[in-house]
């Protein structure tokens, strides 16, 4: 307890608990962790913020208070699902546990290799589970709760991709009033793709350079990289409204046009009921291809996900409309052009706008969900320590000083606490979009993929062939359908222990085109007019 102490006071100061409070919860902890002193717990996640003070801080401080050593390791995302797919597939401990997006709920729950967290916490693991857990108090847990009802994975952190503009260029009264002369309404946050698509066509066209640098209205990337599959697979085709209405997903239809029947994977392509292909998928490809040439950097090309996510903050970029809040805390920099002299953001985030296809009750973005997930494989006694290291790391204790440093939230109460609403204004948006209800329409992908790994790498195997001018937007997305349909097939063929694809037999697209929902006929009209406003009349819109 000298040592819970020590860190309490030198690192856990800020939290939504008493300082007794979080001894009673540290001294829990010394009391749980005695018969596992000889264990050296490994645990492997992704690279960001919040990984790394995990790895560099909190590790250190769980072995000094506990006893138990642990050697968490940064990788990255691909990298992650590599090694969990091996382990299932191997059925052999590798790791004692993973950070591990919940874009895999839809694999784990039918795997069978997947421990159940709401059986474990009530059975083999009831005696090394935090009573001051407190799993209603975690925003990301029906995320990770399959259809069965049961809980998959805990929460560890959660960033989600929103609009991101210069907020500081938007309000100055020459460009508002030159945008205004041309577009006809007012340069505000938009709503929509086509006032996104002005904003983007403006600055790059028409303002060219601000302070005596070149600005452009649009920032993406396209490099052929697995992330560039994250660009898609994280929600785009939901975002033009490629899906059915449903939360946390569409139902039947869901944003990677997957079509579920029952439980059953049924098919992506139009011709089973899915929408890969449909006119509202090749309305989103053609859209990011567009732009990227139109409007972004030259360099974007040649650009990854995490080499794009810090370029904004080089100070040339006007607004970017898949940003992913995990880069919040590198755009915080006083040193950064896009930072005032104070330390507050010369930037804002906003609601995503919404592409032509979009409809009420549909989700509107993606949220990415951290989440400790635990295998079969792993032994008991291994499994229980890297269980107690999992739930150090989401405490109330140590969870609200985690989400400062990383600005991924997992709590509620860290969310609605009087800290977090003194340094607020420091992040652009990013408090009030947490305690909206608007935190509830980003959400991961879903229980209608049915093999996460299996699946995902034929997002940017299609993609680039559009990016790099190989294939139209209508041809790659057939393509990648047809491709999906047979690997679902696959799967179907190879067992799974629940819910495994029963694909739809073939028919006529005209079939489905005219049936309610998704998959949607094309349009007549795919750019409507521009939809604004004020930044806090965004704000209100969330709620």
């Amino acid at each position: 307890m000298i040592a819970a102490k020590i860190w309490v006071d030198k690192e856990f100061a800020q939290s939504t608990l008493t300082r007794q409070q979080q001894l009673d919860e540290m001294a829990w902890f010394v009391e749980a962790s005695e018969p596992y002193q000889d264990i050296t717990v490994r645990v492997v996640s992704e690279r960001i913020d919040t990984h790394w003070y995990e790895a560099n801080i909190l590790a250190k401080a769980f072995e000094d208070i506990t006893g138990i050593k642990v050697v968490h390791e940064i990788t990255g995302e691909d990298d992650v699902v590599k090694k969990i797919s091996t382990q299932v597939e191997l059925d052999y401990s590798i790791y004692d546990a993973y950070i591990n997006d919940s874009d895999l709920i839809g694999t784990h729950y039918r795997s069978g290799k997947v421990v159940s967290l709401s059986d474990f916490m009530q059975n083999e693991g009831k005696d090394v589970t935090l009573p001051t857990l407190d799993i209603d108090d975690f925003i990301g847990i029906g995320f990770t709760t399959a259809p069965d009802g049961k809980i998959y994975q805990l929460p560890d952190q959660q960033f989600a991709n929103l609009y991101w503009y210069r907020h500081d260029w938007f309000s100055r009264a020459d460009l508002k009033q030159k945008f205004k002369e041309i577009y006809g309404y007012e340069l505000n946050v938009p709503q929509n793709w086509s006032a996104y698509e002005d904003i983007a066509e403006f600055f790059t066209i028409h303002v060219k350079e601000i302070d005596g640098e070149k600005v452009y209205g649009h920032m993406d990337y396209g490099k052929y990289d697995p992330s560039l599959g994250w660009r898609f697979s994280d929600a785009w085709l939901s975002m033009a409204g490629a899906g059915d209405i449903g939360l946390p997903n569409g139902k039947p239809v869901d944003e990677w046009g997957i079509r579920v029947e029952g439980c059953h994977p049924a098919g992506s392509s139009v011709e089973r009921g899915g929408a890969l292909n449909s006119p509202a998928a090749v309305y989103s490809i053609r859209k990011y291809v567009e732009w990227l040439k139109k409007y972004a950097p030259p360099k974007s090309y040649t650009m990854n996900f995490t080499e794009a996510g810090a370029w904004p903050g080089q100070g040339n970029i006007a607004q970017q409309i898949f940003w992913y809040t995990a880069f919040t805390a590198s755009l915080t920099s006083p040193d950064l052009p896009v930072t005032n002299p104070d330390g507050t953001p010369k930037w804002r985030m906003a609601p995503s706008p919404r592409g032509a296809y979009w409809q009420q009750g549909m989700k509107l973005g993606y949220q990415d969900v951290g989440a400790w997930t635990f295998l079969t494989s792993t032994p008991l006694e291994r499994r229980k320590a890297a269980w107690l290291y999992a739930q150090f790391l989401v405490s109330k204790t140590v969870s609200l000083k985690k989400t400062l440093v990383g600005l991924t939230p997992i709590r509620n109460s860290d969310i609605n606490s009087k800290i977090m609403s003194k340094v607020a204004h420091k992040y652009g948006g990013l408090i009030e979009f947490y305690r909206s209800s608007a935190r509830n329409v980003w959400t991961p992908t879903g229980t209608n993929v049915p093999d996460y790994p299996r699946l995902a790498d034929l997002w940017w195997k299609n993609i680039a062939l559009v990016s790099n001018g190989e294939l139209s937007p209508q041809l790659a997305m057939n393509k990648m359908a047809s491709e999906m349909d047979s690997r679902l097939q696959q799967i179907a063929d190879k067992g799974q222990q629940v819910c495994g694809p029963k694909l739809n037999p073939k028919r006529k697209s005209s079939y489905w085109l005219t049936q309610p929902g998704s998959p949607k006929p094309k349009l007549k009209d795919e750019k409507p007019r521009g939809v604004t406003l004020s930044y806090k009349e965004s704000l209100k819109a969330w709620d």
